[in-house]
């Protein structure tokens, strides 16, 4: 199409058609009223009436006008509009949009050179096409002389391309081929030592014509193709008989918990449907396997011995990574002949606790599981607690009193190699300086005045083959740091009033909530062991840090002292809810822990209320003001108190701004300025 710059109106003399026509190069010109309607076309031929008929130049063509006009729409497909032009006896047309304002010509000219340009893309992309398919290409004319062939071809054959262009067909290809009054046909070829396959096709030239397409594959590729593909049979065969004897069974599944891969004896062990669809949630059929935990944690874990159908089965779960994206996981699951095994293990193990087995031993009580927590810090805590664990690098663990830091050290002990040994506990702080080092070491008989007969062993001994766990290890005296630091170099020590070298096989986790960088630098602890004890170091937040946690403890509580103390709490008060969540915790989660105790035992009814926390909370959180009574007023009620209460917390935010105070309560400043003289508050100034 060619777009128009220009139309003619009635009034346009012949001298401006000309100018137009000359200029445009156009054969045709449409002419519009003066709304821009198209009312029809001047012609060259209208130019030639014109001019014979000796008109002057200044004559206006309205009475030349051609009011027969071929026209289109400008949204009419465009093999529609090819077929118009190609019947249409009027060399130009009109396109008009739908308000019938021409907007383009479209001659035949446009439309031959449309064809051509769509025939060169048509042949090009055939010729890739070709390519691409490695296929070789000839085709002929109804004499079977060769008129096109691609590249490939002319690689196949061995001959230039202007070589082969006019060449008799037969000249590669056996006559006979020709001679079947088949359609289409395929038969092998020879070429060089080379195998193809050959498709010979007919196709009409027109009526009564009829020409060649010849299509040449090299077998050599199919049959190596063929080869891979039985090997890859043959590997996939091997690996499947490999997974089925080399393990009981195995499960695999993706990043989205869904299974990838089973093993039929799986199947067949938890009775599952043989016909176990891929991309089926792991939890939905097989949850105890727990797959999904190793998803989130990351770490490498072997599960405890579980049973079904009176078989005993173990599971090792293993995280799959791609850098440091987990993108899937692999349960091993092993339970043929474990009976075995579990006996092979059973003497080494029963000699493994008699050597374990000593006056005074301690076990660690609690898991990583037991330590609740909606905060994403702590979750990224303990995933890297529980990694951590495996190894027996010595750990330090910073954190205020009352945040859990024992606790945290119970559950590295729990996720241990040695889970199973001693876990020792030693309070530096609470150990008199000169008793700490006999407790470290023990002593032998007659040490010192007051020795026990026979001597003593010490948190040392105790702890062999396990952890012993040093608790406000920021409070122990220079001379004890000193043996603590050979203890843990050496792997040795000699006991109070001893000679005999004593070998330790312990794991050392160390606890503290005061600033060791800073005694290192003041002098009161060694440079030496504070590197030698930070090795691996993890901060436990307080409780204000982590309010999401309050109300999840809370919940924990409550179910503890119930089963304790025999009461009946199932819950608190909305006012009871906000006070803790608004209250600091200064002593975290142990002091959380003692005033819910508090609050059950005072608890009057099944929920806990505001009056039953400490006076203190109560002050500090400022929620002490629903409790006061005075003398000269009767009690407000509950709901007033709350208003009261939110108004006073409103102008204390805002500075006693009131126009902020109003926003931040929602109300208008006269219905704030009612809501103070009712309950008698102060006006502040703005």
């Amino acid at each position: 199409m060619s777009p128009l710059e220009h139309c003619l109106s009635p009034t346009n003399t012949l001298e401006e058609a000309i100018n137009i026509m000359y200029s445009q190069k156009w054969n045709t010109v449409p002419v519009t009223n003066h709304s821009g309607k198209l009312i029809g076309v001047f012609t060259r031929s209208s130019m030639y009436q014109m001019i014979l008929s000796d008109v002057s130049k200044d004559t206006p063509i309205s009475d030349y006008i051609k009011k027969a006009v071929g026209t289109v729409l400008e949204d009419v497909d465009s093999e529609l509009l090819e077929t118009m032009i190609a019947k249409s006896r009027v060399g130009t047309g009109i396109i008009i949009n739908k308000s019938g304002k021409p907007v383009g010509l479209f001659t035949k000219a446009n439309a031959v050179m449309n064809y051509v340009k769509e025939t060169q893309i048509l042949k090009s992309q055939l010729e890739k096409v070709m390519d691409t398919s490695n296929l070789g290409a000839i085709m002929t004319n109804e004499q079977g002389k060769i008129i096109f062939a691609n590249e490939k071809c002319a690689e196949m054959i061995g001959r230039p391309m202007n070589e082969i262009i006019g060449e008799d067909m037969e000249a590669f290809i056996p006559p006979f081929s020709k001679r079947d009054d088949k359609r289409e046909s395929h038969f092998p070829l020879v070429l060089y030592k080379q195998h193809y396959i050959v498709r010979l096709s007919k196709y009409s030239i027109d009526e009564e014509k009829e020409g060649y397409i010849a299509l040449f594959q090299n077998v050599s590729e199919l049959e190596k193709l063929s080869a891979e593909l039985e090997s890859q049979k043959k590997w996939e065969t091997l690996l499947k008989s490999v997974i089925h004897n080399a393990y009981d069974g195995l499960v695999m599944i993706n990043e989205a918990e869904e299974i990838t891969f089973i093993s039929p004896s799986l199947t067949e062990l938890f009775e599952l449907e043989q016909g176990l669809k891929e991309k089926t949630k792991i939890d939905m059929v097989l949850p105890h396997l727990k797959l999904s935990q190793v998803m989130n944690t990351g770490v490498a874990e072997v599960s405890d011995f579980m049973e079904v159908k009176g078989i005993n089965y173990l599971v090792h779960r293993i995280p799959v990574y791609q850098g440091e994206k987990i993108i899937g996981a692999i349960g091993k699951i092993v339970y043929r002949q474990l009976h075995e095994v579990r006996e092979a293990f059973k003497s080494a193990e029963d000699g493994q606790k008699e050597t374990s087995k000593r006056e005074g031993m301690e076990k660690s009580r609690f898991t990583f599981n037991e330590i609740l927590s909606n905060d994403k810090q702590m979750d990224k805590l303990i995933r890297s607690g529980i990694k951590a664990a495996k190894s027996k690098t010595t750990i330090l663990i910073y954190g205020e009193s009352g945040t859990g830091k024992e606790l945290f050290a119970h559950a590295l002990h729990s996720s241990s190699m040695n889970s199973k040994g001693p876990f020792i506990t030693v309070n530096c702080a609470a150990i008199p300086e000169h008793l700490l080092e006999s407790e470290f070491f023990g002593y032998e008989d007659g040490a010192f005045t007051g020795a026990k007969h026979k001597g003593k062993i010490g948190k040392f001994d105790m702890a062999h083959g396990g952890t012993l766990f040093l608790d406000e290890i920021g409070d122990m005296s220079l001379s004890i740091q000193a043996k603590l630091l050979r203890v843990l170099q050496e792997r040795e020590f000699y006991r109070v009033g001893g000679t005999e070298r004593i070998k330790v096989d312990v794991r050392i986790i160390t606890a503290t909530n005061r600033p060791l960088e800073k005694m290192v630098a003041e002098g009161t602890f060694r440079e030496d062991l504070f590197y030698r004890l930070n090795v691996i170091s993890f901060e436990i937040p307080p409780l204000r840090k982590r309010k999401k946690d309050i109300l999840l403890l809370s919940e924990s509580f409550i179910q503890e002292f119930n089963r304790q103390n025999g009461t009946s709490i199932t819950g608190w008060e909305p006012l009871f809810e906000q006070a803790i969540m608004d209250y600091d915790w200064p002593g975290n989660i142990r002091e959380l822990r003692n005033v819910w105790e508090r609050a059950m035992i005072f608890a009057e009814n099944g929920k806990v209320r505001l009056e039953d926390l400490p006076d203190y909370v109560l002050k500090k959180a400022g929620y002490d003001i629903f409790l006061q009574e005075e003398e000269e007023v009767s009690e407000l009620p509950l709901l007033e108190k709350a208003e009261q209460f939110a108004i006073q917390r409103a102008l204390e935010i805002s500075g006693g701004n009131k126009s902020k105070a109003c926003i931040l309560l929602g109300i208008s400043r006269s219905v704030l300025y009612d809501k103070l003289k009712k309950y008698k508050m102060p006006l502040l100034k703005e």
